[in-house]
């Protein structure tokens, strides 16, 4: 794969990542954001349980296949199960993935609102919630959609947001 290390922003966000402590990370294009909350991600999530564990909400359909592709790759070397969601197909087969058992969701906003308020989606056992490209969620005016995804049980869990643009985060942690 031509990994050889950590990135230098992989190397500042892995402690806030691997604690379990809120994060706010902003680096450009191209610095290893998806790698950076998506190998902890993977390693946080338990094989044997089959129900969400973590979910990564992204902007668009093509961004949310780009993060579900990588997490896919590390998914797979533990056994893990990965769906991705977006609009533009049918619910049934995202639906009946979902029914089956998968750790981690991967999708867009719109759609994953969808799945929860149709009962296809629960997240009682959700650890990680990560907002990639936060800032284009809220430019794109998904925040209508984001909000009450962000209010699903359960509020104890790990909630990290990611850009390429936000000029007020940077690795902060709370």
């Amino acid at each position: 794969t031509g990994i050889t290390g950590p990135t230098p922003y992989q190397a500042q966000t892995r402690p806030a990542l691997w604690d379990g402590k809120a994060l706010t990370g902003q680096a450009r294009t191209g610095s290893g954001k998806t790698l950076a909350f998506g190998l902890p991600l993977v390693l946080k999530c338990d094989p044997a349980v089959r129900q969400v564990q973590a979910l990564v909400l992204a902007p668009t359909r093509e961004l949310a296949n780009q993060v579900g592709e990588v997490v896919a790759r590390l998914a797979a070397t533990r056994g893990l199960k990965l769906t991705v969601l977006y609009g533009g197909h049918s619910l049934f087969g995202e639906r009946k993935t979902l029914l089956a058992g998968t750790q981690i969701v991967v999708g867009t906003p719109g759609r994953t609102l969808d799945h929860l308020r149709q009962g296809n989606l629960t997240l009682p056992g959700l650890r990680l919630f990560v907002l990639d490209e936060a800032d284009q969620m809220l430019d794109r005016g998904f925040a209508p959609d984001v909000e009450p995804i962000l209010a699903f049980p359960p509020s104890k869990r790990q909630t990290v947001l990611f850009s390429s643009t936000i000029p007020w985060c940077g690795a902060s942690t709370a």
